[in-house]
């Protein structure tokens, strides 16, 4: 069976690898006709232009590579001359068109980070740990134009750990779903797998906004936490301190520690406190608006002083 795949980040990445199998050959009968990619983007303070990590591991497969923000026509031109009998995509990054979604005759199988119909868009993980949910999970399922609506091939779920940022939570679940895409795809070639429709109510996950990473001190500890781990590493955490930003590392939960005012900072030589609607956190690590990112600490020690101070 001759496969697209389509893809950008680096979650996207163990799919691709799945897919190629070792050394660049495909498993089972799967041959990988090219890849669909989003073009160089600057990245660092340099802005310096550099391909997405799918384009770069599938230049070391060897693979044809196809660039592309927006599937016009003439991209659409390009898939069809691959001849791909069926389109595995994930974390792209843009819409799939409708005269794309024909291309390749079996269709395209999205790998989604969620157990769907729950946090349909474009940060389901993140959402999911914000929201606390016990069990999370990937699901494969047939693409078609409306947002994650697609009827659902098969889906891996797991527990979480209970201080698993978004970010490391989603790195295990690239590893996870791409052996359920692969599983997918052979369901697909061997005509076992049936996709049947989603159930159930669906939630939606946007992307998060730079707005979402900030702290509300008045919301219990737990929810602190969940917001904090769910915005991590991107958009980040942060508060303001004396009227300018103040990024966080997610903090420790501290139930031992009660009676600190919402947003107020306790510092008692070791541990750096701040108050919530319930009990207490520990910040590990901060950084201070033009400094590095440094041990919670480590600042105090330079920062303290015998007023106190609050974050707003």
């Amino acid at each position: 069976m001759r496969v697209l795949f389509a893809g950008t980040p680096a979650v996207a990445v163990p799919s691709l690898d799945r897919i190629a199998g070792e050394d660049g050959v495909a498993d089972g009968s799967f041959e990988l006709v090219g890849v669909l990619t989003r073009p160089d983007a600057p990245v660092g303070r340099k802005r310096v232009l550099t391909p997405s990590p799918v384009a770069v591991r599938a230049a070391e497969l060897g693979l044809p590579i196809v660039k592309a923000t927006r599937i016009t026509a003439e991209v659409t031109s390009e898939l069809a001359s691959l001849a791909p009998d069926v389109a595995a995509i994930v974390a792209f990054g843009g819409l799939v068109p409708p005269a794309a979604l024909e291309v390749p005759r079996r269709g395209w199988v999205n790998l989604h980070f969620s157990l769907l119909p729950a946090w349909r868009g474009a940060a389901p993980v993140q959402h999911s740990v914000i929201h606390g949910d016990d069990v999370v999970g990937a699901s494969t399922f047939r693409l078609e134009e409306g947002l994650d609506t697609g009827p659902v091939y098969g889906t891996m779920a797991m527990t979480p750990r209970p201080d698993a940022t978004a970010g490391e939570l989603l790195a295990e679940l690239a590893e996870r779903g791409a052996g359920l895409l692969l599983r997918t795809l052979e369901g697909i070639e061997d005509q076992s797998l049936v996709p049947r429709p989603q159930e159930g109510e669906p939630s939606y996950a946007p992307k998060l906004s730079l707005d979402d990473g900030r702290l509300d001190w008045r919301q219990p500890a737990r929810a602190l936490d969940r917001r904090a781990r769910g915005v991590t590493p991107e958009p980040g955490a942060w508060t303001v301190l004396a009227g300018q930003r103040f990024k966080l590392e997610p903090p420790r939960l501290r139930p031992d520690v009660e009676g600190l005012p919402s947003g107020v900072l306790s510092w008692d030589g070791k541990a750096l406190l701040v108050g919530t609607a319930t009990h207490a956190l520990e910040l590990v690590r901060v950084q201070p608006a033009g400094k590095k990112m440094m041990a919670a600490a480590e600042w105090a020690r330079g920062a303290w002083n015998a007023g106190g101070m609050r974050f707003e």
